[in-house]
């Protein structure tokens, strides 16, 4: 996975994106990068780092459990980031997150972070309905090819 784009799709290698972060070298600087770094931990099954990223009031018992099952029944696809807005301690992301499916799933959710002694947050999310997708749009997926001809 070293040498390998990062699989929150942002054109950088995981080892320069996401790979520090889930090692814990370094912690996100907004909201933004921790929202990638979490879709890229769903995408490689990194729970702990799921679980240390989400505001710990909103932990439960089952919390590994339920993160694990996740993990193993989705293939994740693509991630666009739709919107980001930030102010001070606080912060919402809006973002799609595509999924293999039959037809392909997407999470559309505007989620909320908060920033607690410079350590940023998952804290909830609202669940968005679907995006439409134009099919000579760009591929969620990163491969440059027009849905219609990639994921279409």
């Amino acid at each position: 996975m070293n040498n390998h784009l990062c699989p929150c799709l942002s054109q950088l290698t995981y080892v320069e994106c996401c790979e520090p972060l889930h090692k814990k070298q370094q912690r996100a600087e907004n909201a933004g990068q921790l929202m990638r770094s979490r879709y890229s931990a769903f995408y490689l099954g990194e729970i702990d780092y799921l679980i240390a990223t989400l505001h710990p009031s909103k932990r439960r018992l089952d919390e590994r459990k339920l993160l694990q099952n996740t993990v193993n029944t989705t293939k994740w696809l693509g991630l666009r980031i739709l919107d980001h807005q930030q102010k001070n301690e606080l912060a919402e992301v809006e973002f799609v997150a595509f999924y293999e499916n039959n037809p392909i799933g997407q999470l559309h959710e505007r989620s909320r972070f908060t920033c607690e002694s410079g350590e940023w947050f998952y804290h909830d999310g609202i669940i968005l309905p679907a995006v439409k997708l134009g099919r000579n749009d760009p591929c969620f997926c990163g491969s440059g090819k027009k849905l219609k001809r990639c994921h279409g």
